[in-house]
């Protein structure tokens, strides 16, 4: 019993690295930021449940989708090959029960939630597992990764029944420009192998200088959207405070990443995006608490 304890336990540990679990923070920020705005405010306690659920579910399965897909090109890069997959620490068959079942949980959270939402979660399912074969045949596929982000502050929105608007459509411009922005940087790691393995990126198509220029324009559209999203939702000061302190760790992002020198790509790509999703989302819902108390 100890021994089959200790597997589980292993495995637990395994799966958290396979999904990357943490990096959740990317996307769940955004999700809340359709959630609140949808609501006006705070949603149930309900809503809020099946929503984190319901995003963990969908988030879990396309990253453990993704590492099935991509294990035998990932053993064979230098940096991806320690992953579980690859470095055989982990069988496919788990990682192919834990998508399995990630796809049921974000079923069932739908479910919960409303009959719209169930009724398009075969489509999110669609977008967010059919981007891990994108890189294969086209060098916008950090836009299909920035899509299937995208939609998830669309769906909690529909998810706590939020009124015909343009905010929930340009909040999920600003996620596909932002998540595609940051996906091309990273991707700069790997022009080597992208085009010795023929596998499409920004920087194996354009090169690194211009996939960082491409990238740093995506972010600027990705502001611009957002200004727009505090107009369609009436947002006020606290929000635009968010948005220019956002826009400073944005700057400094790309300043520590250079095309000749990729060292901090890693501090880019996992801390200083993170922050900026959380910013966000938390000026925002100060700004709606202050108008409610206003």
């Amino acid at each position: 019993m100890t021994a089959g304890l200790a597997t589980f336990r292993r495995r637990l540990t395994l799966t958290a690295e396979l999904v990357a679990f943490p990096h959740t923070i990317f996307a769940l920020p955004f999700a809340f930021l359709g959630m609140i705005l949808g609501a006006g405010g705070l949603p149930s306690l309900w809503q809020l449940l099946w929503i984190t659920i319901a995003m963990v579910g969908a988030r879990t399965a396309a990253m453990a989708f993704n590492r099935i897909v991509d294990r035998r090109i990932d053993a064979a890069n230098p940096r991806t090959m320690a992953r579980p997959l690859p470095s055989g620490r982990m069988d496919t068959g788990w990682a192919a029960a834990v998508t399995s079942a990630s796809i049921l949980l974000f079923l069932w959270a739908s479910w919960m939630l409303r009959p719209l939402c169930l009724a398009l979660a075969p489509l999110a399912l669609a977008i967010v597992l059919g981007y891990s074969w994108t890189k294969r045949f086209t060098w916008l596929s950090h836009m299909a990764l920035g899509l299937a982000l995208a939609i998830a502050p669309v769906g909690a929105w529909i998810a706590v029944g939020g009124p015909p608007s343009w905010a929930p459509i340009l909040l999920a411009a600003a996620v596909l420009c932002w998540t595609s922005g940051f996906d091309i940087i990273y991707a700069c790691q790997d022009v080597a192998f992208d085009r010795g393995h023929a596998l499409a990126s920004i920087p194996a198509r354009f090169g690194v200088r211009t996939a960082l220029r491409l990238s740093s324009l995506l972010h600027a559209i990705m502001m611009l959207a957002l200004l727009g999203v505090a107009g369609a939702a009436d947002l006020g000061w606290p929000f635009l405070a968010g948005l220019a302190i956002a826009s400073m760790v944005l700057v400094h992002e790309h300043r520590i990443v250079k095309p000749d020198d990729l060292s901090r790509v890693n501090v880019a790509f996992f801390t200083l995006n993170g922050w900026v999703s959380v910013i966000i989302f938390l000026t925002a819902l100060v700004d709606l608490i202050l108008r409610r108390q206003g």
